[in-house]
């Protein structure tokens, strides 16, 4: 009597690379995208979330009785300075992504483009060297923006004897290099130069990843849901990794006397323990996650709309 012979163990697996296969050889080669992409889909991003990130700065240097938690923090912002009190210092926060992300997503969109013209497929490694380095490079090029971002967003937390009362960016810019010199514009660079690459990292090379599995595995195509999840997943992980350089780039930029982060680590881990590391990990991952989801999203939108003006038909990941 004959049996019909039984499916081998690995079958759906070989089928799921098959397809998976098939998949990348349908895939057209990268496209060539403008180097202000980047910059342009964030600056979008910061105007949905910057209240988070006014809500996450003003947690991270909190002190006296300053409200320990988001919710009552935001309270508080909104009652001391109105609705638009959340929106402190967003000319500084839109000057930072057009320097900061256009940097690092131009330099790693080029770099990628180099990598792949040959025909290459970047693997995650590949991809998270690129993000490091233009990462590092995009963080050193919006460092005085960023300085200014957080002293904006602290000004109002201070006691008025001590707030700085920049206008806009461009004062606080002309203010910083006429009362404290060109060097304050370098301030703490190095936390948040590294903090820029460890983020570009978990954002730029974990969604390239993450969206090229999800239409390679799943029967996801190139849209919203895959944009979304992929997104989401990112910011996820940038948020955790970049958590305790977060605090410590907050702790040096907002600083009203130098202090070197070596020192800074030291006084902080003697007074409040390891849990320094991840303080402020909620609110920064609920602004660095729809952050991360509104820049892929609108990132997404440009590229799409770049492709339909050139009349390009492919999908590249």
């Amino acid at each position: 009597m004959a049996f019909a012979e039984e499916p081998k163990p690995d079958q759906p697996k070989s089928t799921m690379k098959s397809r998976a296969e098939a998949r990348r050889k349908k895939r057209a080669p990268p496209v060539r995208y403008p180097f202000w992409f980047g910059g342009s889909a964030s600056s979008m991003a910061a105007c949905v979330t910057h209240p988070l990130d006014l809500v996450k700065v003003r947690l991270q240097t909190r002190s006296g009785d300053a409200p320990k938690n988001m919710s009552g923090t935001f309270v508080k912002i909104v009652k001391t300075d109105g609705f638009l009190g959340l929106y402190s210092g967003i000319s500084a926060s839109l000057l930072r992504q057009l320097t900061y992300s256009t940097v690092r997503f131009g330099v790693y969109e080029e770099l990628k483009s180099r990598y792949t013209k040959s025909g290459r497929e970047a693997t995650f490694p590949a991809l998270s060297a690129m993000a490091i380095t233009s990462g590092f490079l995009g963080g050193i090029a919006g460092n005085f923006a960023d300085v200014l971002n957080v002293r904006m967003q602290h000004d109002a937390a201070l006691p008025p004897a001590e707030r700085r009362n920049y206008k806009h960016a461009v004062d606080g810019m002309v203010r910083m290099a006429r009362e404290e010199g060109f060097g304050s514009y370098f301030r703490g660079w190095l936390p948040n130069s590294s903090r820029a690459a460890v983020m570009t990292a978990g954002q730029l090379a974990t969604y390239d990843t993450f969206k090229r599995l999800l239409m390679d595995y799943t029967p996801m195509g190139d849209n919203l849901t895959t944009h979304f999840s992929a997104s989401f997943l990112a910011g996820l992980a940038a948020a955790t990794a970049t958590s305790p350089i977060d605090v410590i780039k907050t702790r040096v930029m907002s600083a009203a006397n130098k202090q070197s982060v070596v020192t800074l680590v030291k006084d902080i881990t003697r007074t409040e323990g390891l849990g320094w590391m991840f303080k402020g990990w909620v609110p920064s991952f609920l602004r660095l996650g729809p952050h991360t989801i509104c820049t892929f999203i609108f990132l997404e939108f440009h590229r799409k709309a770049y492709r339909q003006v050139k009349g390009l038909n492919e999908t590249p990941v």
